[in-house]
């Protein structure tokens, strides 16, 4: 068993990392590093609250898990890694290029491993779009369009709206999309944004539209959080026809709501919002969405730690999604196109 500490114990805590480590065979939740000892005494009564820096110190613990606020993701996953844990990290994976460089050549030199929490490659929706892509019903694609929107216009807890906490839309939902696309297409040639503040009394981006360019082809991510009406998930074009899907993967809401990843029936979508595939000829047909499974990350974590085979997402991978979201900042502070 691998003995697995996890250090914050918010959404990301309480909804994902802590029910998938107990969903997944070969691994141990030991302690929980919060204020919040009642809770996980109730959630969790074989594992023990504590402070992070007692978690990190603990020499039974092979593997940290940190999901904290994102100024606080780069320090505690160093020390994690000094104490020859481990880690795994929330996005973003460090709030810079520079950050993020730091961990892979610490988990290089201690002979550990740094993974990101990527857990949006096992998304009901996007699984559909890869195997879609993959048959080459679609053809070569032309545009391919993805938005995450929410309605929330009243500001968020003060860390989420803090410029020096590294906050906002892009780091937020940006480290997903961009790695979503990154799988999908590689390293883009260039690339063009526009950020913005909207809410009123707001510090921090809360809007991003960020154009991807690989020759012809266009790649548009975009968010916001005054959307009450979203646009469709995915939009994609290509020259054999298009795919629209709205709706998003079930799996966070089912985990918010006291669901459990073992159940029959999490990660599948209800069918009213699988996709619709129209081909060139006017030709419709709705694709079934494949069943999502976050559970699939860290099985790959505990093959990782156990064989030494690749992580379920490499660190480098975190590390060119930080390079794209600041050349994003970059562009868009400058008005115009620059080269990846």
């Amino acid at each position: 068993m691998i003995r697995t500490g996890l250090i914050g114990f918010g959404l990301g805590g309480t909804a994902f990392h802590a029910p998938l480590v107990e969903a997944v065979d070969g691994l141990e939740l030991v302690a929980v590093a919060t204020r919040k000892a009642e809770a996980v005494a109730a959630a969790y009564p074989r594992a023990r609250a504590t402070t992070p820096e007692a978690l990190i110190a603990d020499p039974a613990i092979d593997l940290v898990i940190v999901s904290t606020p994102n100024d606080t993701h780069f320090p505690l996953a160093r020390a994690a890694l000094e104490a020859g844990k481990h880690v795994v990290i929330d996005k973003p994976f460090a709030n810079s290029t520079d950050e993020a460089q730091q961990l892979i050549d610490l988990a290089t030199a201690r002979g550990r491993l740094a993974i990101p929490f990527h857990n949006r490659r096992w998304d009901s929706d996007f699984l559909t779009v890869r195997k879609l892509l993959d048959s080459g019903r679609l053809g070569e694609i032309m545009l391919f369009e993805a938005h995450w929107d929410r309605f929330r216009p009243a500001l968020a807890q003060p860390w989420k709206e803090s410029v020096e906490a590294g906050s906002g839309q892009l780091p937020d939902l940006g480290p997903h999309m961009i790695d979503q696309i990154l799988l999908l297409f590689g390293m883009p040639e260039a690339l063009s944004a526009d950020l913005a503040v909207q809410r009123e009394g707001g510090a921090v981006d809360d809007y991003f539209d960020l154009t991807l360019h690989y020759g012809a082809r266009r790649v548009v991510l975009s968010s916001s959080r005054l959307v009450a009406a979203p646009r469709p998930r995915f939009g994609i074009h290509g020259r054999l026809g298009s795919f629209v899907k709205y709706g998003l993967d079930p799996q966070e809401n089912a985990a918010r709501a006291g669901g459990k990843a073992s159940d029959p029936e999490h990660g599948r979508e209800d069918p009213e919002i699988h996709g619709t595939l129209t081909l060139g000829d006017g030709t419709r047909e709705v694709i079934a969405s494949e069943r999502g499974d976050y559970r699939r990350f860290y099985a790959g974590v505990v093959e990782a730690i156990a064989t030494g085979s690749p992580p379920p997402v490499a660190a480098e991978d975190a590390l060119a999604g930080l390079r794209i979201i600041e050349l994003a900042r970059r562009s868009a502070t400058e008005g115009r196109r620059l080269a990846v």
